[in-house]
């Protein structure tokens, strides 16, 4: 574990920087188009090539892994890369012929993902879903190459692909101000396909070599397929939820699918660092624990990743429920995003927020089912959690508008992560319940002492601080750093283990440092 979390903390930096340039991005997409027409026009589409492959592409990644394992066990490293290459080239031409359809049929595949769309706004986003539909075959590449390099213990570049792709869309709408959106386009499509080729040569380095090898008949292909279509269901019904969202949004007026995409970003901004690194460094480490039938060391493993997220993720949940609407006002309100406009971002953040916690769950538990070659259960869970979230979106868009479709996104994560716990159960029986449960009440309580160390600092500090942006982000920043210095101290002195485990590995790192000088 100790390995796990030096690879988690290199990647979660690597991660959180990449994440800083993506937020980048979106403020600048705010700033130049606002909360517009055009804005909800490029959002749709960006995201229509990464809903459609994504399904695909993170389905293949996630079955890849475990069975590349049991491949390599059983023929060997040649043999492995094989396989890798046989998957490699289906994917190449999977992904070709999808984008053909996706370009013939834009228009009508634009109008699934925004039904009010008409007019000049379903032109434009037509456009761009035109232009950028082509990255799905980039983006099914580059899943595999990341796989890959975590197979082999590289997760820092896979933290690192945003990078160039963020700074190919910050390219593009920057030059799109004039009001030229065919260069936002066509520098989006750059920005998928860069994501490949910056993995590539480190894919190489790591051992990996490109031979043309299709073989349909392969059985490790068959067995591949029988695990994948659970997960494509899965992982289909994660995004499907997403449109859901959107679509429904589309209905509210122009402007709101911004607003909530802004909300969106800055709650899978943390997600993203702490979440998805974690998933990402206990997966291979899972997959290999499963197959090898180590029991004891397997459930360890889940009872410290899930202590991790519940120790991570409790107080930021609480944090960004507390702090909305400064963080928003910060990110966001510049340009054309109107304070009008950060307090419904505010608004929707919130709400979003109180799912956080239940999001992050889900996902690890998602990565335990998967590296037992269990695929059945995560699909099941969530194609029920999608039917509570269109049922609850249907209900509470009638009672609270576009808040209502957080809200709903936020319940429903809660209930499918609950069921998922219990699903655990019932497969494995123990897997430290107890330690679990120990956790997240001592967790709780510092959250709650956090929580009003954290306000009160606030309201002390805006009485203090200027009225302008700096005494904004002052402020702000300041009741971050006493209410994380108080949650830190707090968790510390309730002695959890995963917190004590942390703290002997620094110890650890000074007293070695110590010895060299």
């Amino acid at each position: 574990m100790s390995k796990v979390a030096k690879s988690a903390l290199g990647l979660m930096i690597v991660t959180m920087l990449s994440k800083v340039i993506g937020f980048l991005r979106e403020t600048i997409l705010v700033s130049v188009h606002g909360a517009s027409a055009t804005a909800d026009a490029y959002i749709t589409a960006l995201n229509i090539p990464t809903v459609l492959f994504a399904i695909v592409g993170t389905s293949l990644a996630t079955t890849f892994i475990p069975l590349y394992f049991q491949v390599e066990k059983e023929k060997g490293k040649d043999g492995a890369l094989k396989f890798a290459n046989n998957i490699f080239n289906i994917v190449i031409i999977f992904s070709i012929i999808l984008s053909i359809l996706g370009f013939i049929f834009s228009e009508p595949l634009t109008k699934v993902f925004a039904i009010d769309f008409t007019g000049e706004k379903l032109k434009i986003a037509t456009n761009f879903t035109k232009a950028m539909i082509w990255g799905m075959i980039f983006i099914g590449l580059n899943n595999i190459m990341t796989a890959w390099l975590q197979i082999k213990g590289n997760f820092t570049i896979s933290g690192m692909v945003a990078f160039p792709n963020n700074i190919c869309i910050i390219s593009g709408i920057i030059l799109s101000a004039n009001g030229n959106l065919k260069i936002l386009g066509i520098l989006s499509l750059l920005g998928m396909v860069s994501q490949f080729l910056f993995q590539l040569p480190f894919a190489y380095k790591s051992g990996y070599r490109y031979k043309f090898y299709i073989d349909f008949k392969d059985p490790y292909l068959k067995r591949m397929l029988i695990l994948i279509l659970p997960v494509c269901i899965g992982v289909g019904v994660n995004q499907l939820n997403a449109v859901v969202d959107r679509t429904l949004a589309s209905t509210l007026g122009d402007g709101i699918i911004t607003i909530l995409n802004s909300a969106n970003k800055l709650n899978f901004f943390v997600l993203g660092i702490f979440i998805s690194t974690i998933s990402a460094v206990i997966y291979p480490m899972l997959s290999r624990l499963s197959s090898s039938h180590d029991k004891d060391n397997f459930s360890k493993a889940i009872q410290r990743s899930i202590n991790s997220v519940v120790i991570i993720m409790l107080p930021i949940s609480a944090g960004a429920i507390l702090l909305s609407n400064p963080i928003v006002k910060i990110v966001f309100e510049r340009g054309k995003f109107t304070p009008e406009d950060t307090i419904m971002t505010a608004t929707i953040l919130s709400c979003y927020a109180i799912g956080m916690t239940a999001f992050g769950l889900r996902e690890i538990l998602n990565q335990v089912f998967y590296s037992m070659n269990d695929t059945k259960t995560p699909m099941t869970n969530g194609a029920f959690a999608m039917i509570i979230n269109v049922i609850l979106n249907l209900l509470l868009i009638k009672i609270l508008g576009y808040k209502g479709l957080a809200l709903a996104t936020s319940i429903s994560a809660i209930i499918g992560t609950a069921l998922l716990f219990y699903s655990l159960k019932k497969k494995i029986q123990y897997y430290g319940q107890n330690k679990i449960i120990n956790t997240f009440i001592k967790s709780f309580v510092a959250v709650i002492i956090m929580s009003v160390c954290t306000r009160t600092s606030y309201n002390l500090l805006v009485t203090i601080c200027p009225t302008n942006m700096t005494g904004d982000i002052v402020s702000t920043m300041l009741s971050i750093l006493i209410g994380a210095l108080v949650y830190g101290v707090t968790i510390a002195v309730m002695r959890i283990e995963e917190v004590k485990m942390i703290i002997d590995m620094i110890k650890s790192k000074i007293n070695k440092g110590n010895s060299v000088a």
